[in-house]
């Protein structure tokens, strides 16, 4: 990846807190033109330093009042690739991660209640061939949301 600048570091300090803020106050903040700040974004989504943009949707808006955490192991670690495309199929599930530690995989997921946790649990994760066992972990509240900083790096 190529490096990214004290420039494109100040841009990213903006915008990964309003991706909706005008490209002309990035601008002026920067001390640079609105034309520069449009190269310098395409290029950071290009080489993959920005992943993405849009609006994040309060689950819970939508009905989905319990966040949980699963534990997942496979059978095997080399399963997870057939196991994927399974939970994939699932759209509760907003993440998956094949970790280290007692655990093949651990999901993020978003129920309704309890009841429709219990449902995807046994009725479509527990039932992928490939997993062994499932462990629960409910999030009781949510403390800290947030991306990690642009100069972490820098720090001591």
């Amino acid at each position: 990846m190529d490096k990214i600048d004290s420039l494109d570091r100040k841009i990213l300090e903006i915008v990964m807190y309003n991706a909706r803020i005008p490209s002309k106050d990035v601008a002026v903040d920067c001390g640079v033109s609105r034309a520069a700040i449009h190269q310098r974004i395409q290029r950071m989504i290009d080489l993959g330093v920005i992943t993405g943009s849009g609006y994040h949707v309060n689950p819970k808006s939508l009905g989905f009042s319990t966040c949980t955490y699963i534990g997942v192991n496979l059978e095997s670690g080399s399963m997870y690739r057939k196991v994927v495309p399974e939970l994939e199929k699932i759209p509760e599930i907003v993440e998956c991660h094949f970790t280290t530690g007692p655990y093949s995989m651990l999901l993020k997921l978003y129920a309704r209640d309890n009841e429709h946790l219990m449902e995807l649990l046994n009725g479509k994760i527990q039932t992928i061939p490939g997993v062994k066992g499932t462990e629960t972990l409910i999030s009781l509240d949510n403390s800290i949301v947030r991306e990690l900083p642009v100069d972490m790096n820098m720090q001591g």
